[in-house]
């Protein structure tokens, strides 16, 4: 056997993360793409996995340590055996959404048609047993909770967590400070206690316990580490941003001829254009026309971007995931559709990269060809709306002298009233209508 250095791989934009869970020891055999440590900087967490399988000979980091790329994680004893080496195939990966974030509402992406490639995550990584926060004396919180603390000037280390292994939930923070404001420290006590998502941080009736068991026959399963983690954010942002949603519908009919010409002039290219391309592409041009719908608010400004980065969210077997699309506005329908196609496939394989779920300015969740008229999406903050968009039916529309046939899609626009008005965003949702019918207009 061979001695080898697993490094930490490329992990975009982050020159050092802090280390917070160790997910292996010496001596366990660890196969690749196997998850080694978890690591987290103030706006993602991710988990880096191994290069090679083998066995555990050193590990040298730590809970706590700072790492970047390139810094050894451990050392590694690589199987020589191809019957060993086939025993440690890699299992499917799943990518770790970092960002918070926030993830909209389920949407799905049709199958064809969103962190390095590098970072995948196992499924179902093996915990080391014993380990907490008070073993490293660093606070167990995800990125979404770290901020919140920030924004409440609430100190972590003095938060008690109520969730697995010591985690502060965004209801320990909310607890905690309501019980400092309020100076009374027997409801201190009981926030510590408090189970995470219980509402007891917001003042509401304790959450229903209740044994479902004496009803009937049950089953049991955990939450995915993805629905853990967007599970915060999607608290975070439906709770904290006063949200409205405008439903409209948009005359597709030719828009709908047009892709199904164009995806047969173009077989022998392998790029399969779909609906969502033309809708990333129109809501730039609506964008560009309403750019405070393109925002982001920062305290008490309103940050203005000169760039147009179009978050899809896509269903994956492992959980739902929001690669964006980045300089949508310098892109064609068909370079747009490949693009989304690349990142469609790396979701579902768990080889998103942090750099490619991040970034977005704006949000289209699609639920594709599945059904369903309208829902509400939630907004992926930091942005300031999301875009819901369900199956296309065929109607009878009235155009002045008969009703023909039309296919209209259904559009669902969640907007942040902080920053948007009504007149706003029905002008949004008009003008997008407008797009769809005759997108000759996006040159315009």
């Amino acid at each position: 056997m061979a001695t080898m250095e697993v490094n930490v791989p490329d992990i975009g934009d982050f020159d050092e993360v802090a280390v917070i869970e160790l997910l292996v020891k010496v001596g366990d055999k660890v196969r690749a793409e196997q998850s080694l440590i978890t690591v987290e900087s103030d706006k993602a967490s991710m988990e880096i996995p191994s290069s090679h399988a083998g066995v555990v000979k050193a590990l040298q980091v730590k809970l706590g340590d700072k790492v970047k790329q390139g810094s050894v994680i451990l050392l590694l004893d690589t199987e020589a055996s191809a019957s060993e080496a086939k025993s440690l195939a890699p299992a499917a990966p799943v990518s770790q959404p970092a960002v918070a974030p926030p993830v909209p509402a389920a949407a799905l992406v049709p199958a064809a048609a969103p962190v390095p490639a590098s970072a995948p995550v196992h499924a179902s990584p093996p915990v080391m047993a014993g380990e907490s926060k008070q073993s490293s004396g660093l606070p167990h919180a995800s990125p979404s909770v770290r901020k919140f603390a920030r924004e409440l000037g609430v100190p972590l280390a003095e938060v008690k967590g109520s969730g697995a292994k010591g985690r502060i939930s965004l209801e320990d923070i909310q607890s905690f400070s309501k019980a400092v404001m309020s100076g009374d420290t027997r409801t201190q006590a009981q926030a510590a206690k408090a189970p995470a998502g219980d509402g007891a941080g917001l003042g509401l009736i304790p959450w229903p316990k209740v044994d479902f068991a004496k009803f009937g026959p049950i089953e049991r399963k955990e939450l995915g580490r993805i629905q853990k983690i967007s599970g915060a954010n999607l608290l975070r942002n439906a709770v904290m941003i006063p949200a409205v949603t405008n439903h409209d519908d948009a005359d597709i009919t030719e828009l709908e001829a047009f892709r199904v010409a164009t995806n047969k002039e173009n077989e022998k290219s392998g790029v399969k254009v779909t609906m969502l391309a033309f809708l990333i592409k129109a809501c730039v041009s609506a964008l560009q026309k309403l750019p405070q719908f393109n925002s982001s608010l920062d305290g008490d400004s309103l940050v203005y971007k000169q760039y147009w980065h179009i978050g899809f969210a896509a269903d994956t077997p492992n959980g739902l995931m929001v690669p964006v699309l980045k300089d949508a506005d310098k892109k064609g329908i068909l370079q747009i559709s490949a693009e989304m196609g690349e990142l469609a496939k790396k979701a579902r394989e768990g080889k998103l990269s942090p750099a490619e779920m991040t970034g977005a300015t704006f949000t289209i969740s699609s639920l594709g060809g599945i059904g369903g008229r309208y829902f509400t999406p939630i907004i992926n903050a930091p942005e300031v709306a999301i875009l819901g968009v369900c199956r296309s039916t065929m109607q009878p529309v009235w155009n002045g002298q008969a009703f023909e046939p039309r296919l209209m899609l259904p559009l669902s626009l969640t907007w942040d009233h902080r920053v948007i008005d009504g007149a706003a965003a029905a002008r949004f949702n008009a003008y997008l209508g407008q797009v769809l019918s005759d997108f000759r207009r996006v040159m315009l």
